[in-house]
């Protein structure tokens, strides 16, 4: 299995990048903004990229200002199964975000392509709680012609 990782500084407190994370509402400034369903453990969500694509997810934890994790249910086949997970810290004035999406079953040129995205979606998280204004689906940067 192999992980994707990423660690951005975000200027804001770590409960303030939480509830961008973890509610519907702050999930649609930064990631797309066709977001439905329920954030709280247990809940499921749904995001729709137009007709490029869609995830679902599980809240399989959500403690304030410190950790979410999700597990997908649907979505692309490399995706199904995998988790996304969301450590929070406090460092020198920064929340620190360090994010994984665990469990590819192998580094396919997919992987290489959500990587990219996913900093793409993290510096729009960033954005969303630094200056109150994230990029989400579809204003986000087009890294190539899967979007």
């Amino acid at each position: 299995m192999v992980d994707i990782l990423h660690r951005v500084g975000i200027q804001a407190s770590p409960n303030e990048v939480f509830r961008a994370i973890a509610t519907r509402e702050g999930l649609a400034g930064w990631w797309t903004d066709d977001t439905r369903g329920s954030a709280e453990p247990g809940g499921k969500l749904h995001f729709q990229f137009g007709d490029r694509g869609f995830f679902d997810i599980e809240v399989l934890e959500a403690e304030p200002g410190q950790r979410v994790l999700w597990r997908v249910t649907d979505g692309p086949q490399e995706w199904i199964g995998t988790k996304i997970v969301w450590d929070l810290k406090q460092e020198d004035g920064y929340a620190i975000v360090l994010f994984k999406h665990e469990g590819w079953k192998e580094p396919v040129e997919f992987m290489h392509h959500c990587s990219t995205k996913w900093a793409v979606f993290l510096l729009s998280l960033k954005s969303l709680a630094e200056t109150g204004a994230g990029s989400p689906y579809p204003d986000d940067a087009k890294i190539d012609n899967w979007n």
